[in-house]
């Protein structure tokens, strides 16, 4: 083995291509764990809020405080995590997530009262909100165009494991009612991540755009096949002399507008679809409605395991098929799903109709799964130049975080205010209107290296239809 300057292992050409795609793939499914962590805490406030609720006495309103705080923090970490990743690299700003979210969770698991454990969660947020931008560009970065659609899909795979583990731990504690054990066992997967992240490399694309290019040479030896070295490195350094710095406001210009605004819309159709309504507030819901407390958890289990299992065949095959089938057939599931869990909500919850909400529930999760689930991560990865990737991206993860911020402090109330049946059906409408706009504008971007997706959609912004 060779090493290149800055420590990185380098090896000797022509031996990498198993190796390589080895390496990419174990430090995909090590940043994906970044994921983990975020589907972990979005499914264990589900679990534990009922049990909260009943130690600190809360309230609809705190509630909802309480389950958003985390929320909040996430939209402040990823306005500071993308200028923190594309300053200090995506490798070391994830280090620090790790340490960040340990302490967070073992403050939220320890809180005395409740002004504790929202403080704790706000900046639990902030570390996921700064991981829900890093783990998918760094993959992203790392991965060749081949299998980069299903490497940066591992994260979304990787927040639908963490959901189910925690409906899972929650079940099992909830005879005990320990919530304060489903909130603490989030420390462990930190640890792992925090240990894995010890002998990743950093992205060769933003070594590159700091000046460090043997050692991004050295990355790419080892990540892919002798014969792709220098085209790629030749690549990556034309796309990052053409972009040079960019600000925001050019961002925001005519030259990126549409791409910014695809990003957002992405991100955005994932939350006003109401997904983490029912995600967070389904046992709650349910047990308005008269189911027990474990049995409305089991139900979550359920919409979990379905989750997990869904996400799967957009994993394996994405980059086969292509992000738009994908992406715009899942969405038009969703509508009609949300469209048919307000009709059965028209009726009392008993016999026959427990059984239709939970189908229709599992039909929604299975299509939100393996369609927008993915779209935000995977879109908001791809479709910005390198040097800015980071910063551009925000735009559409702080849309993701601040939608689910609204959805989370306002779905109790508006369905205290106006029923269920009409909350899902206006989540319904806000799903078509997002579906058209990503039918117009989604970019097809499989099997493209990232410089070449750059490429086609700066110099193409008056015409969309090229990158179908």
């Amino acid at each position: 083995m060779a090493r290149a300057p800055g420590g990185e292992n380098t090896q000797a050409p022509g031996t990498g291509k198993a190796t390589g795609g080895a390496l990419v793939v174990g430090a995909s499914i090590v940043a994906a764990l970044g994921g983990l962590l975020f589907g972990y805490d979005t499914g264990v406030v589900a679990a534990a809020l009922p049990y909260i609720s009943d130690a600190f006495a809360l309230g609809e309103t705190m509630k909802q405080v309480v389950t958003a705080a985390l929320l909040a923090g996430a939209v402040v970490g990823v306005i500071v995590g993308g200028k923190l990743a594309d300053r200090l690299g995506r490798k070391r700003t994830l280090a620090g997530v790790t340490v960040l979210y340990a302490l967070a969770t073992l403050g939220s698991a320890v809180a005395p009262a409740a002004g504790w454990l929202i403080v704790s969660r706000v900046f639990l947020g902030v570390a996921i909100g700064i991981s829900s931008l890093v783990v998918p560009t760094y993959i992203a970065e790392l991965a060749p165009p081949r299998n980069r659609g299903r490497l940066v899909s591992l994260h979304q795979f990787m927040v639908t494991v963490g959901i189910l583990m925690a409906y899972l731990i929650g079940y099992g504690l909830s005879e005990s009612a320990s919530w304060r054990w489903m909130i603490g066992v989030g420390v462990l997967p930190a640890v792992l991540m925090a240990a894995g992240l010890l002998v990743l490399p950093e992205t060769p694309r933003w070594l590159l755009s700091h000046g460090r290019e043997a050692e991004a040479r050295g990355v790419l030896t080892r990540t892919r096949r002798a014969d792709e070295v220098e085209a790629e490195i030749a690549e990556i350094r034309e796309a990052v002399r053409a972009e040079g710095r960019i600000t925001y406001r050019e961002l925001l210009g005519p030259r990126y507008r549409r791409w910014v605004s695809v990003g957002v819309v992405a991100a955005g159709a994932s939350q006003v679809v109401g997904v983490n309504a029912i995600i967070y507030y389904v046992p709650t819901i349910l047990e308005d409605e008269g189911f027990g407390k474990t049995a409305a958890i089991g139900v979550s289990v359920a919409i979990g395991v379905v989750n997990v299992l869904f996400t799967l065949p957009a994993l394996l095959w994405i980059d086969r098929v292509g992000r738009r089938p994908w992406i715009l057939g899942g969405t038009a599931v969703i509508v009609l799903a949300l469209v048919a869990i307000g009709i059965v909500f028209l009726f009392p919850l008993q016999g026959a109709t427990v059984t239709w909400l939970i189908v229709v529930l599992m039909i929604y999760e299975s299509a939100f799964a393996c369609s927008l689930g993915i779209a935000i991560w995977l879109v908001n990865s791809e479709i910005f130049p390198n040097n800015v990737r980071g910063q551009a991206a925000s735009f559409g993860i702080v849309t993701h975080w601040a939608m689910n911020l609204v959805v989370s402090l306002t779905v109790l109330t508006l369905i205290s205010a106006l029923g269920a049946s009409m909350v899902f059906w206006i989540y319904a409408l806000l799903g078509a209107l997002c579906l058209g706009y990503l039918y117009r504008w989604l970019p097809e971007t499989k099997n493209r290296s990232l410089e070449e997706i750059e490429a086609s959609l700066t110099a193409d912004s008056g015409d969309s239809t090229r990158t179908r």
